[in-house]
């Protein structure tokens, strides 16, 4: 599944060429073979997946990380979330893979991110290696011995001094830090089920305005529902009623809605 070079990322989209996404049904029951232990399951979830992965990784191409290197990493997130994936929840696995793919994708990125942007210059490569030499800490003295201006090289020194710590590192058999780190984004658990209470309260709503009457309910939908709602005036034009007519309608669609959305959560 490595790929190192653009002909190589070129041949390993052509051997994806005519893999077929599966059906829900297929997906849940490749899924649960394969918690069960039937590698074979995996392989068969896991490929359908990979022309995912590569759209995915597209969207980091403006880092500047090359792109078979990207595909690889979300590779990994895709083997990750597979293991992790429960056939029961109503969840697709893409879905759930998403976040793993992107997470191992943007560590990538995340952790090579300095060490492309230190040396992009002649002079900037000559400081670099002058440093590791020297440990020369004087900017003047920096500037002088690489060709940097002084202010350039005061900038860049307190990248070369920082001292990289690899997240993969391990020890004493502890596991790598990169494990270890405390995230503050949801997991995929948590994402799923915010998108099944979301859902749900989707439908609920538009239970609840279906119950309406036809007027109310388009003024519902437009003044309630829209990213940029329409103004009470407008609508009252297009109703042929007032503004003030409008503002009572809908001021009786709230109450109305209020009312029917705390019955439908009491009746759940």
């Amino acid at each position: 599944m490595a790929t190192t070079s653009p002909d190589s990322l070129d041949r390993y989209r052509a051997s994806l060429r005519g893999t077929e996404p599966l059906d829900p049904a297929a997906e849940r029951e490749l899924a649960a073979l394969y918690r069960a232990g039937d590698s074979s399951a995996g392989d068969r979830l896991i490929k359908a997946s990979l022309p995912f992965v590569i759209t995915v990784a597209l969207e980091y191409r403006r880092w500047g990380a090359p792109l078979e290197d990207l595909v690889q990493q979300g590779n990994l997130g895709l083997l990750k979330a597979a293991k992790k994936f429960d056939p029961d929840r109503d969840c697709r696995l893409i879905t759930y893979a998403v976040y793993w793919i992107r997470a191992e994708i943007r560590d990538y990125v995340v952790r090579g991110y300095r060490l492309v942007r230190i040396g992009t210059t002649k002079n900037e490569r000559r400081a670099v290696r002058n440093y590791r030499k020297s440990r020369e800490d004087d900017p003047v003295a920096l500037a002088a011995s690489s060709g940097l201006t002084v202010e350039a090289a005061e900038r860049l020194l307190p990248m070369l001094r920082a001292r990289d710590v690899s997240l993969d590192l391990t020890f004493d058999g502890e596991s790598p830090q990169l494990d270890r780190l405390a995230s503050n984004a949801p997991s995929p658990e948590e994402q799923n089920d915010r998108a099944e209470f979301e859902a749900d309260a989707r439908d609920r709503v538009q239970e609840a305005i279906s119950r309406l009457p036809e007027r109310e309910a388009l003024i519902v939908r437009e003044r309630l529902l829209q990213d940029e709602p329409i103004t009470l005036e407008a609508l009252g034009t297009r109703l042929g009623i007032s503004k003030e007519r409008v503002r009572q309608l809908e001021e009786r669609a709230r109450r109305r809605l209020r009312a029917d959305l705390a019955a439908l959560h009491d009746a759940a």
